[in-house]
């Protein structure tokens, strides 16, 4: 199936500004998905995102950066999918302002449960930043009535293992941004995370 299809017709049902939302323009099996990864936003130019046609995207470059470092050497995005993980982002437009609002973020969830109910053999969501589990805090609570990512600091609960039925659940770091790369505690516990959600897709 085409995801930005799926997506854009979802975003038309929820009258969101179609002009501003980046959708991962892909084609997949959602029977093949195991692991979903949910970034914040999408880039300011859609040539850099991760699903770009360019020749090195700067989303791709730190993504692959950080998988080849957690030993899992990819080339693009496609590499990526072929493993059974699909990444997107929690809210489908570029960032307005330093952080990024609550109601923006509400506004997006339609999309992002979309996405999260299109794949019926998930094992993993991985949360790589505090806008991603904010979402799906939100997403899980509305079925649940509890969150299933404490609201604490990611390095203080990062080895806890959280479920969502059946799904692990892995509070991570942002994994895009031109910083990352030198931010080199972070880069060392998103590779260990990517890492530990290997093992998982591996045993699945």
């Amino acid at each position: 199936m085409n995801i930005n299809n799926y997506l854009s017709e979802i975003s038309v049902k929820n009258s969101l500004d179609f002009k501003t939302l980046q959708f991962p323009n892909c084609e997949l099996d959602p029977n093949k998905i195991k692991v979903i990864m949910i970034s914040e936003v999408p880039s300011q130019n859609p040539e850099d995102g991760f699903y770009s046609k360019a020749i090195d995207p700067d989303y791709m470059r730190t993504t692959r950066s950080l998988f080849s470092d957690a030993g899992v050497p990819v080339k693009s995005i496609d590499d990526i999918l072929y493993k059974g993980i699909y990444i997107t982002t929690a809210v489908k437009s570029p960032k307005t302002d330093y952080k990024v609002d609550t109601d923006i973020i509400k506004s997006h969830l339609p999309l992002l449960e979309a996405e999260l109910m299109l794949f019926p053999n998930l094992k993993v969501i991985m949360l790589m930043g505090d806008v991603a589990k904010k979402s799906v805090n939100m997403i899980v609570k509305s079925k649940t009535k509890k969150n299933v990512i404490p609201s604490e600091s990611t390095y203080k609960i990062r080895h806890n293992e959280y479920y969502w039925n059946s799904i692990r659940v892995f509070p991570s770091y942002i994994m895009t941004g031109g910083n990352i790369l030198i931010e080199k505690s972070k880069c060392v516990m998103i590779t260990d995370d990517i890492r530990r959600m290997m093992e998982i897709l591996n045993d699945a």
